[in-house]
């Protein structure tokens, strides 16, 4: 199993498929046409059922039953990589037996210990690195190949009784857009499972509040020799603007159930410049007041102004999954129950982010984050760590067994 794992997962990060935010398509890329397509010819050759690759780049299939008055259960992985770090041409680094030491990567860059201490509680395990040029991309290829590898095992072994189980591999999670186009009727499950999560043992069934403000200054732009009484820089205002915004609550100051303002890009000219802001909170009330505290904000910077204006366009980009799972605990303690069977310790703990699964429990279906094992996402010093995709894969494997032992 672990060698099917391995030769999956190396062979789906190869692939170039990072999301892209400044696209109107549906994916947003076209190495996720390549990768879903990969997996659609893969899944053919295993033995799946009702494979189907949609319009908008969601990959479907099934596992069929074989016992009767189980319900179905689902699992959810995404295609895509992240836009903040270059996905192409992976090369993948493959350290067996680590013993703790630095790690070099590319330049003069490295792994260390001493900065990620996390790595120590690998020693003795196969690491994949990057070669430190790009990101890994174990979100979510990671989450793929246990997935794919864990519903094989299912196949080949028809004597271990399961309900009928049904995938889906979306696109665009990275920019929030995973789920849009998602097919309940189609992925026909009671609750599932995105396999997205990072360190082994985790197990995630809240995650932030999550929303974009972007906040537009217009000014009046003309040749800066005649400038005076005339001209009036939005790039000014837009700094000036965010100097009001407070120092402490960022993401660089804010751990556990700390929500905060995160200022992601700004761009503009004389005449017009923008500032796009993340705004995060577990708590919805809390949540609620940021938005508008920004809000109002903007309203008193336009006061102060003699020249020039500021507006503000706020959306709502996925809400916390807690409110739509707190009524299902048994999606919680089969997942729980499936960890401790494999000899894993559960590490119960909030999202500081989101995941598919958040929309898609507040559209119906019930769907906490397990682990996938891999650690800093995103970026040139993301890894992962081989036996611990080979729990996360038996983890699924026991759900499937748990959830059948639920209704029998």
């Amino acid at each position: 199993m672990q060698q099917a794992l391995l030769t999956r997962f190396l062979r789906y990060v190869k692939i170039d498929t990072q999301s892209d935010s400044r696209s109107t398509h549906t994916p947003s890329s076209q190495g996720q046409w390549q990768l879903a397509k990969l997996l659609m010819q893969e899944l053919s050759e295993l033995g799946f059922n009702d494979i189907y690759l949609s319009d908008s780049c969601c990959l479907y299939a099934k596992v069929p039953a074989n016992v009767a008055d189980v319900p179905t259960i689902g699992f959810i992985a995404h295609l895509d990589t992240s836009p903040d770090f270059s996905g192409k041409d992976v090369n993948p680094q493959i350290v067996e037996n680590y013993q703790g030491q630095i790690l070099p990567l590319a330049g003069a860059d490295e792994l260390s210990p001493e900065q990620f201490p996390q790595l120590l509680q690998y020693i003795g395990q196969t690491l994949i690195t990057t070669d430190g040029t790009t990101l890994l991309g174990a979100d979510d290829k990671a989450g793929i190949a246990e997935i794919i590898t864990a519903m094989h095992y299912l196949l080949q072994h028809p004597e271990l009784p399961h309900g009928e189980i049904s995938l889906c591999f979306t696109p665009d999670e990275e920019i929030g857009k995973g789920v849009v186009h998602f097919d309940l009727e189609r992925f026909g499950a009671e609750w599932a499972y995105t396999v997205d999560g990072g360190a082994i043992g985790e197990l995630q069934c809240e995650n932030f509040n999550a929303a974009t403000a972007v906040i537009t200054a217009k000014g009046n732009s003309c040749h800066p020799g005649s400038a005076f009484g005339v001209m009036v820089n939005a790039m000014t205002m837009a700094c000036r603007f965010h100097a009001k915004m407070p120092l402490h609550d960022t993401p660089e100051h804010s751990l556990g159930y700390d929500g905060f303002f995160h200022l992601v890009s700004m761009e503009g000219s004389t005449e017009q410049a923008q500032l796009s802001y993340l705004i995060r909170d577990f708590d919805s009330d809390q949540f609620a007041q940021r938005k508008s505290w920004l809000s109002d904000l903007v309203a008193k910077y336009n006061d102060e102004l003699t020249a020039g204006s500021l507006t503000v366009e706020i959306s709502d980009s996925y809400p916390n999954m807690k409110d739509a799972i707190e009524p299902v605990p048994h999606v919680i303690d089969i997942a729980t129950q499936a960890m401790e069977l494999a000899g894993v310790h559960v590490d119960i703990k909030p999202i500081r982010g989101g995941t598919d699964g958040a929309q898609l429990s507040h559209r119906g279906l019930p769907c906490p984050n397990l682990f996938a094992g891999g650690h800093n996402f995103h970026g040139k010093h993301e890894f992962v760590c081989l036996e611990s995709m080979t729990k996360a894969t038996e983890v699924i494997i026991n759900i499937t067994k748990l959830a059948t032992q639920r209704y029998r």
